[in-house]
């Protein structure tokens, strides 16, 4: 029998969990923490797709205004690598939990903020320098949100289960979404028309003040990791991490990035805004109900959830690399369906290619945070986890919408739209396949030398 196997079902190796852990409660902290954070990142890019552009870029009219809008999404992106240098240095050095409270409480405030902001027509251009601020805040606080929820979760599992676990995290992103999208679609329903733009959008955001609460709450109640609780007790922290991943890891966090960049950019096209504004321009090609494809991206939040669970809890039985592989062929595929769908005009089809879409993501993303945290040495592994994500949002989804919005109205086909999608899913793929699957490597700092050696399919 295994060292990882007992008759009572799957154990965790000495060193990296305390046997008295509620494993459960940490996965669902994480959940909760991650679905709140992100439903103040998305509630952000349904607004930019939706009423941004004219209230806030109204001087530069409605084609240029959306352009605008969308780089707003983009711009906080810019910003998510310092709040991972951030989070990074202080998640490797004083813990995982107090950045991960930290940086819920910042995104929460800045998203409220943004609630009550004035629009163009009261205060002129200080309506959109103050909302750029606020969402270059949302970006600082995203940038060090998922790498430390993703430790939490993956460094408490057993290791048998790590996909499972890894997976609670990544499942609070499609929760996000499908709160976000709900609560535009049903601020859509109580104040139609004019009213959405007069205070139908802004209840969303104030709304976070209470999602606060909530998620710093279940945060403040989980344990410390229990792989950094060793770090610690060894003093072992290092002192300049971020610096010290460079030095011997560049070429990791870059691979790592542009794994995540082949997922973002598709995935962007609905959590960055582009595909409701899209559908719903009334100058545009479809000029759809606002509420109908509000409904529609929240049901593909739940397509998504399932397929991210899916592929996480798979990855612990195929191997993460295999997962990943399974989930390029589908994004592949039904990148080049998503705007025949979208451009019949029926909201159901468009929600069907929207669905579709997300088995590829699912399973493109379900297993990323047991492969992220297993490909980085414990001493370095919170800035490697968190600054590769980072860099793959900028290089895929910070402006995805930006390039998508301009590709459409420079070449006026969607289908030039799709094979850019197409491209970055490749990306992807062969980045996948430059790095090596590590399922159940022991995560503790007593094995960093182990770490640091077969990361790259290339070496042996």
């Amino acid at each position: 029998m295994s060292a990882n196997i007992s008759a009572a079902g799957p154990v965790t190796p000495p060193g990296i969990i305390a046997p008295n852990a509620d494993r459960k409660r940490v996965a669902f902290a994480t959940m909760v923490g991650t679905a709140v954070e992100w439903y103040d990142y998305f509630i952000y890019a349904a607004a930019a797709g939706l009423v941004f552009g004219q209230l806030f870029f109204e001087p530069a009219g409605s084609g240029f205004g959306s352009i605008l809008s969308f780089l707003t999404v983009g711009v906080s992106f810019l910003f998510r690598p310092l709040g991972a240098f951030l989070a990074g240095h202080f998640g490797d050095k004083v813990g995982r939990r107090p950045v991960l409270v930290t940086t819920l409480i910042l995104m929460g405030l800045a998203t409220a903020l943004i609630g009550l902001l004035p629009t163009y027509a009261s205060i002129g251009v200080w309506a959109p320098v103050l909302l750029v601020l606020l969402r270059i805040l949302q970006g600082l606080s995203a940038g060090g949100e998922w790498g430390g929820a993703v430790l939490m979760a993956v460094e408490h599992a057993p290791s048998t289960r790590r996909g499972l676990f890894g997976a609670m995290p990544q499942i609070g992103v499609p929760i996000g979404l499908l709160l976000a999208s709900a609560m535009m679609a049903t601020m859509d329903m109580i104040f139609p028309g004019d009213a959405f733009l007069t205070w139908g959008w802004r209840i969303p955001f104030l709304f976070s003040i209470v999602l606060i609460l909530v998620g710093s709450w279940v945060r403040r109640r989980v344990e410390e990791s229990p792989v950094f609780t060793e770090i610690a007790e060894r003093k072992e922290q290092a002192r300049t991490p971020v610096v010290d991943l460079f030095a011997r890891f560049t070429p990791l966090v870059l691979l790592s990035a542009l794994v995540f960049a082949g997922n973002g950019a598709v995935g962007y096209m609905t959590t960055g805004g582009y595909i409701q504004g899209y559908a719903t321009n009334p100058a545009g090609p479809l000029a759809l109900d606002r509420g109908d494809v509000l409904w529609a991206v929240t049901a593909s939040s739940v397509s998504w959830l399932i397929a991210t669970f899916a592929a996480g809890w798979a990855s612990d039985y195929l191997g993460r690399r295999t997962t990943y592989m399974i989930g390029w062929g589908l994004q592949g595929v039904f990148v080049l369906t998503l705007f025949p769908l979208v451009n019949t005009g029926d909201v159901r089809l468009l929600g069907a290619g929207l669905m579709l879409i997300t088995l590829g993501l699912g399973f493109t993303y379900g297993a990323q945070a047991a492969w992220y945290t297993e490909l980085f040495p414990a001493s370095v592994r919170f800035s490697g986890v968190s600054i590769s994500y980072a860099l793959g949002s900028i290089l895929g989804g910070a402006f995805a919408p930006t390039i998508a919005q301009w590709i459409q109205q420079t070449t006026g086909s969607s289908a030039n739209v799709a094979y850019y999608l197409l491209g970055m899913t490749m990306i992807g793929l062969v980045s996948t396949l430059l790095l090596r699957d590590r399922k159940g490597i022991d995560l503790s700092p007593t094995n960093e030398a182990e770490q640091q050696v077969g990361i790259y399919a290339w070496k042996k």
